[in-house]
């Protein structure tokens, strides 16, 4: 007999998941236009009061390579004030269940992020990044696989020290935009040796839209089994070829229950342009057309987990909102399609009902729930040749 339960048929999916959000972070960073400050803290506070307990806010990289986060301080002190605190109490957040991440790629980042920390207005949680093909992990860290673990040991031994999380990025788990395919093995190996040095937790991390649903279930699953814990990983994907929805529910099939995706889907790699001008980045873009670039859609991700009856904690709809906004201040039409087609309503849309129908089946002397013609047995019969 077919089971029809979806949780007896993966009774690893859970029931409640955490959804971080990194626009203003990932998502900006590959906008070629700079997002004012005002803008970024708008996002922020929006998105915190909408039910988001984990935001990436900035990245404390060296902003001549990254103009658009040449604000980074002035959004952490202002999530640190006591203004902000006094408007998340107020709305009845506590302020100390908000988990501020920073991206800090290099050891001079994380020495950065502990500076700041100790005037009060650091982040929460650092990250860094690997990559499983070193060609794409040279590409965003300008340094060597062996040299930069040692980088990252010495980072997390500096982070614990004062008191800071840090979160160990793997990625190029199911492929480089570089170097092309990867082995998973590698990537379940990275994520145990994050761990061995001291990483609180982990982003698996789809960069480049190389991952597909069967193989992201056969990899999340190989995760669990070897290190069972789910509140140490999380996912992060990628949408370049619109199928990352697909990834989403293979890894919520496999047992994850903590993503993160921006809002519109964007993000990607840094811009080599901002506004007027050319600027570092981490170099050429590895992209054959910059419009295929970016994370999976926070508004429908979240309406997709939100129909499958799991709880997220979010207000659906204020995020809807936040997404049409959003489309504003990119000044672009970007990949949520929730947020003009909205939710799948119970009730259903009866504006969109073409008048007299209840009329009609009075006249035909049809009942108002009727369906069959009267004459037709109570339940369908199958021919033989097509019976189970």
């Amino acid at each position: 007999m077919t089971e029809y339960d979806y949780w007896k048929i993966f009774p690893r999916m859970p029931k409640k998941v955490t959804i971080g959000d990194i626009t203003i972070r990932d998502g900006f960073q590959h906008l070629e236009k700079f997002i004012s400050t005002r803008a970024k803290i708008f996002y922020a506070e929006e998105m915190i009061f909408a039910g988001c307990r984990n935001i990436e806010v900035t990245n404390l990289g060296n902003p001549y390579l990254m103009p658009q986060f040449g604000d980074a301080e002035e959004i952490l002190a202002h999530l640190r004030s006591d203004r902000f605190r006094k408007r998340c109490e107020k709305k009845g957040i506590n302020p100390d269940d908000i988990t501020l991440t920073a991206v800090t790629i290099r050891e001079s980042a994380v020495d950065r992020a502990i500076a700041l920390s100790q005037k009060g207005v650091g982040p929460d949680r650092c990250l860094m990044m690997v990559s499983t093909e070193e060609e794409h992990h040279f590409a965003n860290s300008g340094t060597s696989l062996p040299d930069y673990w040692k980088e990252c040991e010495r980072a997390i031994q500096k982070c614990r020290d004062a008191g800071l999380k840090m979160c160990g990025t793997v990625s190029t788990i199911w492929g480089s935009p570089i170097a092309g395919a990867t082995e998973l093995k590698d990537a379940v190996e990275f994520t145990k040796r994050w761990l061995e040095i001291g990483a609180t937790d982990i982003e698996h991390a789809d960069h480049d839209g190389s991952a597909s649903a069967p193989e992201v279930y056969r990899y999340f699953s190989m995760i669990l089994d070897a290190i069972p814990d789910t509140s140490v990983h999380l996912a992060h994907f990628h949408e370049t070829k619109r199928v990352a929805s697909a990834s989403v529910l293979a890894a919520l099939q496999a047992g994850i229950c903590h993503f993160e995706a921006t809002l519109g889907g964007i993000g990607g790699q840094p811009a080599n342009f901002l506004d007027d001008c050319p600027v570092p980045g981490t170099g050429a873009y590895y992209y054959e057309d910059p419009r295929y670039v970016g994370l999976v859609c926070l508004e429908d991700t979240l309406v997709q987990i939100d129909e499958m009856g799991i709880d997220h904690g979010y207000d659906v709809d204020r995020v809807l909102w936040l997404g049409r906004q959003m489309e504003r201040t990119a000044g672009q039409r970007l990949r949520s399609e929730a947020i003009l087609n909205g939710r799948t309503l119970k009730d259903g849309h009866p504006r969109f009902a073409r008048p007299g129908l209840k009329k009609r089946k009075a006249s035909l002397g049809e009942t108002p729930d009727q369906k069959i013609p009267a004459d037709w047995g109570p339940e369908a019969v199958l021919p033989k040749h097509l019976q189970p």
